[in-house]
Formats: structure tokens, C-alpha cells, sequence
């Protein structure tokens, strides 16, 4: 991919973004490039002694190589685990652009490539008035749109890959993520959505308990076609 930075997004909350994001640094690396991770905006925080720490956002930042600053994986870590719009209003925090691209800067100058992982679905607003597709905009993203492969995958899919379009936005590729161990249907899925989706498919991603981002990369088809 041409773009310096990739954006994640998914066909739902829960759908595997953040192992994606992870095994994207883990094949970026493999290349030889420097990779990091960001996790603009996250919701469902811990309270530690180095302040407010979100899981998916510390997983991103042990698959960077540089390792950065949680400050800029995570410029907003919203304590509580919810839609950001909620969160941010519980914690009297106002979200804004500003602070995002500020950090992504400063990612994007020690590094190949910047990993952005989004929240929830293309169309979960980071904040009042604050679309996903504005930062893609303005940091001039190319979008990885990750499938949950599950019962509904179908019409989930070419929603969010229409509303990636009518947003104005590239979709580079998609990954599939097998989130429910017992649907055996999932290569019949995948097949359908090969032929369905807009973009080429970089992978599809077996059901893993525990998460390994490493193995998972390995499964990725990188560069995309």
C-alpha cells in the first residue's frame, strides 16, 4: 500500500480489530519496516500507577517496534467501557481532532508505518460531531475493514463497505476473523464475501484463544494483491 498509515476498522465491536491492528505490525515488521500502533479513542479503561490504560491500546503498543509513548497510542483512555460518546461525557472529556493528528505526527515521525485502530463499527462516532471518516480524512488513510465471521456477516459487510465509499474513503482490503469457534460455515462465507466485497481479501484469521497477533500475521496475505 502506498498510504503511510492504515486504518482499521470493523463490521461490529468485538469483531477481532485489535488482533488484526497487532498481526498488521507484526507483517509490517516483517518487512523491515518500523511499525507502531494507535488506538486514537478507547473506552473501557484501568486505573494504573501510570494512569488510565486500555488493554487493546497496550496490545498495540507491545506489537510496535519503535516502542512509543502510551500518550500517543492512546491520547484519550475513557475509564468507562462503553460507546465513546458515553464515555467521554461520564468523564467530562471532550474529544477532539487536534490532540489526534498531534499524536499521530509524532508516531508517524519515528516510524514506516502508523496502525490506527478505530472504534466499534465504520459508523461509531469517535464524539459528538467527531466521524471516523474525519480522521481518515484528514491523516489520509487507506481502510482495513475486519469481518467478524458470523450468522449476519453478509449485510454487515457491504453496509460498512458501502459507507466507507459514500464517506469518501478508500477500502484497501479485508480480513476475515473467525470470532465464534463452533460456525462451521466460515469458508462458505469467506467465499462470499470474496466475490461480494470491493477490495481484496488479506487473510482470514482462524479462531484464536488465546490471541496471538504473531501467528495471526503470518496468515495475512501482505502486500495485498
Amino acid at each position: 500500500m502506498s498510504a503511510r498509515s492504515l486504518y482499521v476498522t470493523g463490521t461490529d465491536t468485538g469483531v477481532g480489530k485489535t488482533l488484526v491492528s497487532a498481526a498488521l505490525l507484526y507483517a509490517l515488521r516483517a518487512r523491515g519496516l518500523r511499525a507502531v500502533g494507535m488506538k486514537p479513542v478507547a473506552s473501557g479503561c484501568e486505573r494504573t500507577a501510570g494512569g488510565w490504560r486500555n488493554e487493546d491500546a497496550v496490545a498495540l503498543r507491545a506489537a510496535s517496534d519503535p516502542c512509543p509513548p502510551y500518550a500517543d497510542v492512546n491520547p484519550y483512555p475513557l475509564p468507562a467501557a462503553t460507546a465513546p460518546q458515553l464515555a467521554a461525557r461520564e468523564a467530562d472529556i471532550t474529544i477532539a481532532p487536534e490532540p489526534l493528528l498531534a499524536a499521530h505526527a509524532r508516531l508517524a515521525a519515528t516510524a514506516d508505518r502508523v496502525v490506527v485502530e478505530g472504534v466499534g463499527g465504520w459508523l461509531a462516532p469517535f464524539a459528538d460531531g467527531f466521524e471516523q471518516s474525519q480522521l481518515v480524512h484528514a491523516l489520509q488513510l487507506e481502510v482495513v475493514l475486519v469481518v467478524g465471521l458470523r450468522l449476519g456477516c453478509l449485510s454487515h459487510a457491504r453496509l460498512s463497505a458501502r459507507a466507507i465509499a459514500a464517506d469518501g474513503c478508500r477500502l484497501a482490503g479485508w480480513i476475515g476473523s473467525k470470532i465464534e469457534p463452533a460456525f462451521d460455515r466460515d469458508g462458505a462465507y469467506a467465499q462470499l464475501l470474496r466475490d461480494a466485497l470491493p477490495a481484496p481479501c488479506l487473510g482470514v484469521l482462524p479462531h484464536m484463544q488465546p490471541p496471538d497477533a504473531a501467528a495471526a500475521a503470518r496468515v495475512l496475505t501482505w502486500p495485498p494483491p
